[in-house]
């Protein structure tokens, strides 16, 4: 099977940005029905026009139904699933049973993958839903590789296997948690999770007039709750090996820069480890984009065995910040005058060095030495976001390349 990089969309702009930087295939949501009720989302209007774009380009759009369902919502997915199928959805993301009947029965050509909320984590249970009729399984987290392993082998090789390679990780049980409902009243099997597990936390003494306590010895609190964040670069050649076809970044949530750099980087790993695959290295620059990326420090999860543990948890802070800014989304190149015309997104000023980034390549150094608006005005500081500017330079740069400021 061909090996698939799965990158999130979580709106239309970042599926362009995701193609651009070399993604096979998006997964993104509807206005409902997903986890993620804070992505921007498509409209339905807007998921035809994304099915259109990607099946014109050569790519592929998994749309994501991996709520839990109450009974009063069957009508309106059966709506949602044969529309899906009516756009020529190439594939739907589920977890209930319910849902998987239904679609099955009122849109039989959808390609059903199931949610990694399935929590599969055996053999029995992937050949159990392929029997359902699952085309692909999105593995549960709580797996190492020699795990993975087993179940691609006990499978019919026409079921895929798909692992989540890089991203945010929950804290519970492949992402089965209920703080959010308890503590805030937003549920999260219904995407309107509030991520309580990043929250700081401290312990009350009763006797002493509800004195607190910090839970870890820390100016800034403890976060006993609060996982690193997933990264297997370094590791994609033992996953392929492994058995796993399809790999996942994770973040529907996160920057246009974000989903660029961080797709550009595995895309680039990918297509080593496919070429070299028993004698795979991790090249430096690649490790340094992705910390360039926002991130709370990286672990291997379960992957490399055990079961989580310090190496998981990151208690100094649940802050998600990278080493770079996202300064500019480019619109094109103006070869008569030299210019790149850019979209600014972040202030920046003449006198800044910027980066280039392009699909597969080093990133390249920009020095402003001016801006000009569209109407031809010099300015020394822009500072409106999304308005629309040219920097002259002799990069030559494209349609959806990303300007960004290394932070000091």
């Amino acid at each position: 099977m061909k090996t698939e990089l799965l990158s999130p969309a979580g709106d239309f702009e970042k599926l362009k940005v995701a193609c651009h930087f070399g993604a096979d295939a998006v997964y993104f949501a509807g206005k409902r029905f997903g986890l993620r009720a804070y992505a921007g989302n498509f409209s339905v209007e807007e998921m035809k026009e994304a099915f259109s774009y990607l099946h014109a380009i050569g790519k592929k759009g998994y749309v994501t139904v991996n709520v839990f369902p109450y009974d009063e919502d069957f009508p309106e997915l059966e709506e949602h699933l044969r529309y899906l199928a009516e756009i020529k959805a190439d594939g739907v993301i589920l977890s209930d049973p319910g849902v998987l009947s239904l679609a099955r029965k009122v849109a039989p050509s959808l390609e059903i993958h199931l949610s990694t909320q399935a929590n599969t984590l055996n053999a029995r249970a992937a050949a159990f839903w392929a029997d359902m009729g699952v085309r692909r399984i999105v593995l549960a987290r709580e797996l190492s590789l020699d795990r993975i392993a087993r179940i691609r082998e006990a499978l019919d090789p026409a079921v895929e296997i798909e692992c989540f390679a890089h991203g945010a990780m929950c804290i519970s049980y492949s992402g089965r948690c209920l703080l959010s409902n308890y503590l805030s009243g937003r549920d999260n099997y219904s995407g309107e999770c509030v991520q309580a597990c990043r929250w700081n936390y401290v312990l009350h003494e009763k006797s002493r007039d509800a004195r607190e306590f910090p839970i870890e010895e820390d100016e800034r609190g403890a976060y006993i709750m609060n996982s690193h964040d997933l990264k297997t670069i370094d590791i994609i050649d033992k996953m392929m090996k492994a058995g796993v076809t399809s790999f996942k970044i994770e973040g529907r949530m996160k920057t246009v820069y974000y989903v660029a750099s961080v797709t550009d980087a595995y895309r680039r790993a990918l297509d080593e480890a496919a070429e070299h695959l028993d004698d795979y290295r991790c090249r430096p620059e690649w490790d340094e984009e992705l910390s360039l990326a926002s991130n709370r420090g990286f672990t291997h999860g379960f992957l490399l065995g055990g079961k989580g543990g310090k190496d998981t948890i990151s208690y100094e802070d649940s802050r998600s910040e990278g080493g770079a800014t996202f300064i500019a989304k480019v619109l094109g190149y103006d070869f008569e005058k030299r210019c790149a015309i850019i979209e600014q997104r972040n202030r920046f000023s003449v006198g800044d060095r910027l980066e280039l980034m392009r699909p597969g390549q080093e990133p390249r150094s920009i020095s402003v030495d001016k801006i000009y608006t569209e109407s031809g005005e010099t300015v020394s500081d822009a500072i409106r976001v999304q308005e629309i500017l040219r920097i002259p330079t002799e990069e030559v740069a494209t349609e959806g390349d990303i300007l960004r400021r290394r932070k000091a």
